[in-house]
């Protein structure tokens, strides 16, 4: 898989979400050849140290990142009515 990154990726630190240990998850990756990928857990980066020292010990590129939310109204507004007025997933992705 040259040149692909999964840039949206959760483990078990994405509560509720996400079931992948961080070890297995960077196993698989150096398994199928790749040489970078990105953890991007909901709203925290609980798993950031042992995400990037796992990928550094295995020779692979850690991309840090997280999925943050976004509403126009309030943080308390979960509505996902019009699409115009929903609240919305970003990933956001840290470089260098």
């Amino acid at each position: 898989m040259d040149g692909f990154v999964h840039l949206h990726v959760h483990s078990e630190y994405s509560l509720l979400d996400g079931g992948n240990r961080i070890h297995q998850l960077v196993a698989r990756t150096a398994e199928m050849g790749m040489d970078a990928l990105a953890l991007t857990d909901h709203g925290n980066l609980f798993g950031a140290i042992e995400f990037y020292t796992a990928c550094r010990d295995a020779g692979i590129k850690p991309i840090l990142g997280m999925e943050a939310y976004s509403s126009p109204t309030t943080r308390d507004d979960r509505s996902m009515g019009n699409i115009k007025t929903a609240a919305y997933h970003l990933i956001l992705l840290a470089m260098n």
